[in-house]
């Protein structure tokens, strides 16, 4: 049996490709002692839950809906979970709680050769995903814009990480305005196209699409989005958040182990397992 555990909580968890990446990560590393669960717990016993794999000798876990936000109270978390407002990772030894989620999208980008510093970057939503997304643009130096369909839910993003991280300079504009803004990356932190709705996208008919621009869409399925569709179509580099997944898990695994995975096994796991789910 593994003397070293650690896992995943969420509710539901059982759709979460985490324990795929990284027990292959620790059976190509031949850490044999290492495994990693996935463990459901219901919003309401979250405090109890914890409790499980924290006094069964789990070294940590990652978190993922609904519970990023509601366990910062139960951990301590540090100034990226705080600024961002979310924990995605916990390391029991010490009880911190911290964010992978901004640097992996950052890490995504810079594997991909993007310039970031003194861009200019459109972020489509203004949830938890946008909120990790504009910290981390904001702290590479890009000017960012946030486009919303709920102006007073912008308003509170903008507020939080002026407080949370004395982050300012974070614009607030119409998807009309968007069109002729000049950016050169558009992100979208918004759920729609996210299977099984493929064929709506955020940016939205009678808009006109800026050509020869990236995106980078954080939803990884369906591996091509109907914004990256858009965007190929007028010319530009579309990328998916498959290696977003990866690289804030790769954070995560190198904390609990003191390790460095391999991150592009990792991805190519969740590549092949995406493909089986389609295939299925």
């Amino acid at each position: 049996m593994p003397t070293n555990r650690v896992g995943v909580i969420g509710f539901p968890v059982e759709h979460s490709l985490s324990p795929l990446m990284h027990n292959a990560a620790f059976k190509a590393l031949n850490m044999r002692d290492w495994r990693y669960d996935a463990m459901s717990i219901p919003p309401d016993i979250l405090r109890l839950g914890l409790r499980e794999p924290r006094d069964h000798g789990y070294i940590g876990i990652n978190v993922t809906v609904p519970h990023k936000e509601a366990i910062m109270e139960y951990v301590r978390p540090d100034e990226k979970a705080r600024a961002i407002g979310a924990v995605n990772t916990v390391d029991f030894r010490s009880n911190l709680g911290t964010n992978t989620d901004a640097d992996g999208f950052i890490n995504d980008l810079r594997a991909h050769d993007l310039p970031i510093a003194g861009e200019r970057v459109l972020v489509l939503g203004a949830g938890g995903a946008a909120r990790a997304a504009v910290y981390g643009l904001s702290r590479a130096g890009a000017e960012v814009a946030i486009v919303n369909r709920t102006m007073s839910r912008a308003n509170a993003l903008v507020d939080h990480l002026r407080a949370s991280a004395g982050i300012d300079g974070i614009s607030i504009i119409s998807l009309d305005e968007a069109a002729g803004w000049g950016m050169s990356l558009i992100v979208n932190c918004t759920s729609v196209g996210l299977h099984p709705n493929v064929h709506q996208s955020p940016w939205y008919d009678g808009v006109p699409f800026p050509v020869g621009i990236t995106v980078y869409d954080m939803v990884y399925r369906p591996a091509n989005t109907a914004l990256m569709r858009q965007c190929v179509a007028h010319d530009g580099f579309a990328i998916g958040g498959l290696g977003m997944l990866a690289r804030q898990g790769a954070i995560a695994f190198e904390l609990w182990t003191g390790v460095e995975p391999p991150i592009d096994l990792m991805q190519s796991v969740l590549q092949d397992a995406l493909e089986k789910t389609k295939e299925d």
